[in-house]
């Protein structure tokens, strides 16, 4: 189900209603816009950005980035965090253990009486444990449970893609259309572009998720598009959008070697590629 942001300023009622019926409107519009996918679609999808993520290797669904304060789990390196730790990135394992278990997946033994927190607590005392036998049973389970990883990540971006829209009644009409035109290009290519980009960088909604105050995620690629974009755009759109990040992050995260891989990535989205 799609959660709308209401104003919270006081207002008239008639202008509190345009402003909702409207949101509701661009919401219904784009649902309609936007294909269907079916069952094999968006196992493509779902095998698209295990690629993606991890080449398909079998080992890379239990990880831990160099650099990174987190480990990342499953074929979309959900980020999962120890008790207590705060980032400015979107934690997305629990959800996606609470979206498996409503989908009647069995949880690893060790998962069902546990917190949904990360019990590893820095990367070394990941990878002294990568062998043993609860991240055995969980790269298992991960790697049995790819098609519906894949599901979560389509119900996921769907939801999101109707908060960009709800983020901005001024630019809906602008934001509805580009995103509607890179959905229909190419099929299935375009909503691939759409859900890897969302789930490799973000709605960019969340003002944690900004460096000097410019984000790095869908919404702002979207933009930066010009009117009736094509794929073409969207990849030149998101690389100038991912140079901008690196050119203002902090110096000490060291973040221009993800750079190339972070291009590499946004060129898979153009028809044809491999």
């Amino acid at each position: 189900m799609s959660h709308f942001k209401l104003p919270v300023i006081s207002i008239g009622f008639n202008r509190f209603l345009v402003v909702l019926l409207t949101q509701f409107a661009f919401a219904s519009a784009l649902s309609a816009q936007l294909p269907a996918l079916s069952l094999e679609q968006k196992t493509w999808l779902g095998t698209r950005i295990f690629d993606n993520e991890c080449g398909g290797r079998f080992d890379c669904l239990t990880s831990w980035n160099e650099g990174e304060e987190f480990p990342s789990l499953g074929i979309g390196h959900f980020i999962w965090y120890a008790p207590g730790q705060r980032a400015p990135f979107e934690e997305t394992f629990p959800a996606l253990l609470d979206y498996l278990e409503s989908q009647g997946a069995t949880l690893p033994p060790w998962l069902q009486d546990s917190p949904q927190e990360s019990p590893w607590l820095s990367r070394a005392h990941f990878y002294d444990e990568y062998d043993g036998e609860r991240m055995r049973a969980l790269r298992e389970f991960l790697f049995a449970t790819r098609g519906l990883q894949a599901d979560f990540i389509v119900t996921r971006m769907a939801d999101s893609w109707h908060d960009i829209l709800a983020e901005d009644v001024g630019e809906q009409n602008l934001l509805a259309d580009r995103l509607a035109a890179i959905a229909a290009a190419h099929p299935p290519d375009g909503v691939y572009a759409l859900i890897d980009y969302t789930h490799f960088k973000g709605t960019g909604l969340n003002p944690d998720e900004r460096y000097g105050g410019q984000g790095w995620g869908l919404m702002q690629v979207l933009q930066l598009l010009p009117p009736a974009p094509d794929l073409e755009d969207f990849v030149a759109s998101a690389e100038t959008v991912l140079r901008r990040r690196i050119a203002n992050a902090p110096f000490e995260r060291g973040e221009q070697r993800w750079l190339a891989g972070w291009l590499n990535r946004v060129q898979t989205y153009l028809p044809g590629t491999p």
